[in-house]
């Protein structure tokens, strides 16, 4: 009896780790299809070897960030993969947000059809190293704090306060890998005018933190002492 039990328990979690990895290749199969879209569309070419660089950067540092949390934790993969805020602030912020990443996606690609914008080629490879850093500091940020979804919420009597690791420089390490990814991205792809929408986009980020401290500090027992022992959000020394 037991061990049927046991057996039939194994199945469930290998149904559900089979539903996961399927819908993290979906996502994942989604994203580089709009990369295309984006970037090839818009230049009106395939010969922007800026881009081919950047997809093939990030296709290899996803498909390992995949592979490791199948395999590590399955429950923070599901985390991230959820969307849809609940608060009705982040819920704007969240679309305001995902409009400038898309004209910051998109405007590269213009950028390379009518040729606004000359990066030196050195600076192009400089900004795809700095994005690699910033999504590695983004994994390391992940390993740390298990609960770090991508919607903006506190899962009570389990989720606790991260001190430790990234998070003891600052109080939302994730926000500043994302602010390295996405303010470096433009040049990575060999543009000048892409970088436009990024003081919007950082506007967003800050009003997204303050919103999200504000729900922290009501919901989740011990981030108002975090506060006052970690006193940068983003950046250290500086904000």
């Amino acid at each position: 009896m037991v061990e049927k039990i046991e057996k039939n328990h194994k199945k469930e979690n290998n149904s559900e780790k089979r539903s996961l990895i399927l819908q993290a290749t979906g996502k994942f199969i989604f994203l580089f299809i709009l990369f295309g879209l984006c970037y090839f569309l818009t230049a009106g070419t395939i010969l922007f070897w800026e881009a081919w660089l950047f997809i093939g950067i990030v296709f290899v540092m996803m498909l390992f960030f995949l592979r490791f949390m199948v395999k590590n934790d399955p429950d923070l993969l599901r985390r991230r993969l959820q969307r849809g805020e609940k608060r009705q602030e982040q819920k704007i912020i969240v679309i305001i947000s995902d409009i400038l990443i898309l004209i910051i996606f998109l405007l590269p690609g213009l950028d390379r059809r009518w040729n606004w914008s000359l990066v030196p080629i050195w600076l192009v490879f400089v900004s795809d190293a700095i994005f690699a850093l910033g999504y590695m500091m983004f994994f390391r940020v992940l390993k740390e704090n298990s609960f770090a979804g991508r919607t903006v919420r506190v899962e009570q009597k389990v989720q606790k306060v991260i001190t430790t690791g990234p998070y003891s420089l600052v109080r939302h390490p994730m926000y500043t890998s994302i602010l390295l990814m996405f303010g470096i991205l433009p040049l990575a792809l060999g543009s000048y005018w892409g970088l436009i929408p990024l003081p919007l986009f950082i506007l967003s980020l800050a009003l997204r933190i303050q919103d999200e401290e504000k729900m922290l500090c009501e919901e989740l027992e011990g981030y108002k002492d975090y506060i006052q022992t970690t006193k940068y959000r983003i950046i250290p020394f500086i904000w």
